[in-house]
């Protein structure tokens, strides 16, 4: 079956299932940095662009990722993966008139893909917000990828090519995959790597300045956030990087820069080895 017209504008939104919905709407509009957008649903929404919301909080017993949302090219996009998702039996549920209201989207349905379980959600466009988004201490540009794990990462892989129409563009051999949703150009919006059980491994904000990686070094020593790597360098996107921990423990990554991709005549992934210098061009530690 061919899957050519399931074509993608951009990773859309995640929705974060967080244990203690105040203290982290706190963190993610103080820490963070990202704009308050409303309450609906019970959710808490917040964004960093101009778009209804980027990310979605909501009350659970446990953190994680609740569902990713992809926005479609078109329409016509649209009914090219629900129909690729109802012929491999996984279940599109359409989402009602009135949940969709809610998060400021049109006609969408959800699937869980079959090998991470993830909840996947697919619309074609999103309400913008009614004000203008400016950024506050951080100048968040986008919500720049989500990155999951589990313990079959060749049959993972598998399944977001062949099925869902992403494109890989650099692998560590054995342990990470960095995927496109093709035809967006950036290096990764979607990254699958290695883990016992299938989990939620990094939520990623692209910045637009270097100096907001440094501040945020700064500044979450002041506010005692726990930090798990970085300032760093990837070879693969050549972002610079951040990564922390929100109150949950579910790990933030600030970048800034990342390769860009056309859509015809892309170069080839590349296979890097599994060492620390495949993950961080200056070979700094956790």
């Amino acid at each position: 079956m061919s899957n050519e017209h399931i074509r993608y504008r951009r990773l859309g939104y995640l929705a974060l299932n967080v244990t203690d919905l105040d203290q982290s709407s706190e963190f993610y509009e103080r820490i963070v940095g990202l704009t308050p957008a409303g309450k609906a649903g019970g959710c808490r929404f917040f964004r960093c662009s101009e778009k209804h919301h980027d990310i979605a909080l909501v009350q659970a017993d446990e953190p994680g990722i609740k569902r990713i949302g992809w926005e479609m090219e078109s329409p016509e996009a649209l009914a090219a993966v629900r129909s690729r998702f109802a012929k491999l039996g996984l279940n599109p549920t359409p989402v009602s008139n009135s949940e969709a209201e809610l998060l400021g989207i049109g006609e969408a349905f959800r699937a869980s893909d079959p090998v991470l379980g993830a909840t996947m959600e697919f619309y074609a466009a999103m309400d913008k917000a009614k004000a203008p988004y400016v950024p506050s201490h951080t100048r968040i540009v986008r919500l720049g990828h989500v990155v999951l794990a589990g313990p079959d990462l060749p049959r993972a892989e598998d399944f977001f090519i062949k099925e869902m129409n992403f494109r890989a563009s650099d692998r560590i051999d054995g342990a990470v995959v960095h995927m496109r949703c093709f035809p967006n150009p950036l290096h990764h919006s979607f990254g699958i790597g290695r883990a016992e059980a299938p989990q939620l491994h990094h939520v990623n904000f692209m910045v637009t300045d270097v100096d907001d990686i440094g501040r945020a070094n700064v500044r979450m020593k002041k506010e005692n956030v726990p930090i798990v790597y970085g300032p760093g360098k990837h070879p693969q996107s050549e972002s610079l990087f951040f990564y922390f921990l929100d109150p949950d423990g579910i790990t933030l990554e600030y970048s800034f820069g990342m390769e860009e991709f056309p859509e015809t005549g892309a170069r080839e992934p590349r296979l890097f080895p599994l060492e620390l210098e495949s993950v961080d061009h200056w070979g700094g530690g956790t």
